[in-house]
């Protein structure tokens, strides 16, 4: 065991607080620096020839005084060496100096000897550096580990961990030089979505503001986020257009400018992902928070990756994405009601857990016995495309031996509690619903002139109030676009 030159009760504090961070005992089977044990952080480090000249920088930013207080840090602090290598701008600029400190100090005490084999760690700059293994934090070597002091633990590493600027940032610098880059910001002022704008009016105060009114920021991935890791691909302005042309036809708008912003919304969404995926770890395709499968050709890429806070960016020339990866089908739950007709339905609406005779279980709605001519199931869909559809249903028979039909309507219209069926984008005839069908049923097409919502997609008992005639069932409905 270790000799202790300090009194008990200061060395349980610091121990407890290790403790907390680490399962392993950091003090177990290392030699201590008696004479640190019994000063603060600061003192220590400057106690520490080859740290010198960051316990100056700690005096010189005031963080000298952080360091003092009872709270335990863990500080990766650089040699002379690696302090020499910094631009003397930051040094000498205040806040900048302020900055450059935080990123090397963590609140609560992280040993080299730890059950990860890698965390992220919150600096007090905001930033996180991943601590790897026992010799690794950010991109910088620990060359010595495990230093500690009365109020916690430092760590001595070969290189400065100057902040770095986090994807969003880096897409602000590039906005003067890359469409894509300016067309992400331009969605602090655009709304893709109602709920954009609502966002916009009622910001929450405490968080990032572009999080709040940034369109791709809310919808996509908050590439603002320091906490997470993202990879982003920034198109170089030809593979850009090119992409975005592709998609013009099939998100038509009420104008060509909305056409063109939606086509570059429904381009760009494609491009983050929610991991920081080294060159070593791309794969061929990557999959989108969408359901778009994005093929990754590695020979596109141009230079090195740029490693940011939360995460890399790829500049690419192009990314090349099939049309049939981009169109994704739109699936629509039977379960995933907006509302029922009438309103009184749902004492008769039942939903169901049930295993099919395959041994899979899947959920779906029905209607049964309800005394009720033409009920009806009602829906919406979200991000249709301007395009022809192909119509399939699943509507599992199961409960009754009789063959029932029912219909459905694509955007359907009432008024004055009247339907108008030859309104509808398109009315389906009515389709025998099959005792034990378990397939998928193909219903027939119907186009979509612009992109956009649904907001009433309706399943429609038959006209007659005879129960096991007009029931309803629905496993889901199935949206297929056609590439024109």
């Amino acid at each position: 065991m270790i000799a202790l030159k300090l009194n008990y009760k200061k060395l349980f504090v610091g121990f407890l607080a290790m403790a907390l961070v680490s399962c392993s005992d950091p003090w177990d089977g290392r030699e201590s620096d008696d004479d640190n044990l019994g000063v603060s952080l600061t003192e220590a480090i400057g106690n520490t020839a080859e740290t010198s000249k960051f316990a100056e920088l700690l005096v010189k930013s005031g963080f000298d005084k952080v360091l003092s207080d009872s709270k335990t840090y863990t500080v990766f602090a650089p040699t002379n060496e690696a302090l020499a290598l910094v631009d003397a701008s930051v040094i000498n600029d205040p806040e900048q100096l302020a900055f450059f400190v935080q990123n090397h100090i963590a609140l609560t005490a992280y040993s080299s000897v730890r059950d990860k084999a890698s965390e992220k760690i919150k600096m007090l700059s905001n930033k996180y550096l991943l601590f790897s293994g026992a010799t690794a934090i950010g991109d910088a070597t620990i060359v010595t580990a495990d230093k500690y002091a009365a109020n916690g633990v430092f760590h001595v590493v070969n290189k400065a961990l100057s902040p770095k600027r986090n994807i969003w940032e880096y897409v602000n610098d590039m906005s003067s030089s890359s469409e894509m880059s300016k067309y992400l910001l331009s969605l602090t002022e655009l709304n893709i979505y109602k709920a954009d704008s609502i966002a916009k009016l009622n910001p929450i105060p405490g968080r990032y503001s572009d999080s709040l009114t940034n369109c791709y920021l809310r919808n996509v991935y908050n590439l603002n986020n320091e906490a997470n890791s993202y990879t982003l691909f920034l198109m170089e302005d030809e593979g850009y257009a090119a992409e975005v042309e592709k998609m013009k036809p099939y998100l038509i708008k009420n104008s060509a400018a909305r056409t063109d912003t939606y086509s570059s919304y429904f381009t760009v969404r494609d491009m983050a992902f929610p991991k920081a995926y080294m060159p070593n770890e791309l794969p061929d395709v990557l999959t989108t928070r969408f359901g778009v499968n994005v093929p990754i050709d590695k020979t596109q890429i141009v230079g090195e990756p740029i490693i940011l806070s939360n995460g890399i960016v790829y500049r690419i020339k192009k990314v090349d994405v099939p049309l049939t990866n981009r169109l994704v089908t739109t699936k629509i739950e039977g379960e995933s009601t907006v509302w029922y007709s009438p309103s009184n339905l749902r004492s008769k609406v039942m939903y169901r857990d049930v295993k099919d005779p395959f041994g899979i279980f899947f959920n779906d709605i029905q209607v049964k016995n309800s005394g009720i001519s033409t009920t009806m199931l009602n829906y919406s869909a979200t991000d249709v495309y301007s395009t022809t559809y192909k119509a399939y249903w699943r509507a599992i028979n199961d409960t009754q031996t009789n063959v029932f039909q029912q219909r459905l309507l694509i955007g359907t219209v009432i008024r004055d509690n009247v339907i108008y069926i030859n309104e509808s984008i398109k009315a389906f005839p009515y389709t025998n619903v099959e005792v034990k069908m378990y397939d998928e049923v193909y219903l027939g097409e119907f186009t979509m002139t612009q992109a956009g919502n649904i907001d009433m997609i309706s399943l429609m008992s038959t006209i007659t109030t005879t129960n096991g005639n007009n029931t309803l069932t629905l496993d889901y409905l199935k949206f297929v676009p056609v590439v024109k």
